[in-house]
């Protein structure tokens, strides 16, 4: 789905504004439509209602924002074997199998994730950097290649990335969790 498609905007969107869509199809229906096409012209609004379903589901399970923050200041305090304890347990309860990787192992990747057969390697110890470059991205890929791994996720809790090094991950397949997708995982496994 397109980044800036009307699904994909409504999905971001707060959950009520697709209902209010759909309230407005409605009534475009019932204003413009003759009435034995009434029921035809109402139904064209019914994926725009999915979508509100599943924005509304989301947004329901989303942790609260204050409760996002609070982690991102815990995380921005802690030494690296805290966090990389702490990101392995959520790993762990969210049933992947985490292997840290270290000495020769370690080149490029800090953990490798397994489930159902499939590898991921993770990059983490960057997570405090103020800005992440193509750089690290390409280690992991490297990493990633050399492991027959299938997938990547370079962990960028608290700074920003880099176009060039969003551009890479999407080419690469690897995952950027940043910020507020760090905070979810951690307390969605808490």
């Amino acid at each position: 789905m397109s980044e800036n498609s009307l699904f994909a905007v409504l999905l971001r969107s707060p959950w009520w504004i697709s209902f209010v869509v759909v309230g407005l199809i409605t009534l475009a229906a019932g204003a413009l439509l003759p009435k034995e096409y009434f029921v035809v012209g109402a139904l064209a609004g019914f994926p725009i209602f999915v979508v509100g379903c599943m924005a509304a589901w989301r947004q329901l399970r989303a942790p609260n924002p204050a409760k996002v923050v609070e982690m991102l200041e815990a995380v921005g305090s802690m030494p690296w074997r805290s966090f990389a304890d702490t990101l392995a347990t959520a790993w762990e309860r969210a049933g992947y199998s985490v292997e840290r990787l270290t000495g020769n192992n370690a080149t490029g990747a800090d953990m490798r994730l397994s489930q159902g057969g499939k590898t991921t390697l993770v990059s983490a110890k960057r997570w405090k950097a103020a800005t992440h470059g193509v750089e690290p991205l390409r280690e992991l890929h490297t990493a990633m290649t050399a492991a027959d791994a299938s997938a990547g996720v370079y962990v960028a809790a608290l700074g920003q990335v880099s176009e060039n090094a969003q551009a890479f991950a999407r080419e690469h397949g690897i995952v950027v969790l940043q910020g507020d997708a760090v905070a979810q995982l951690l307390l969605k496994q808490r």
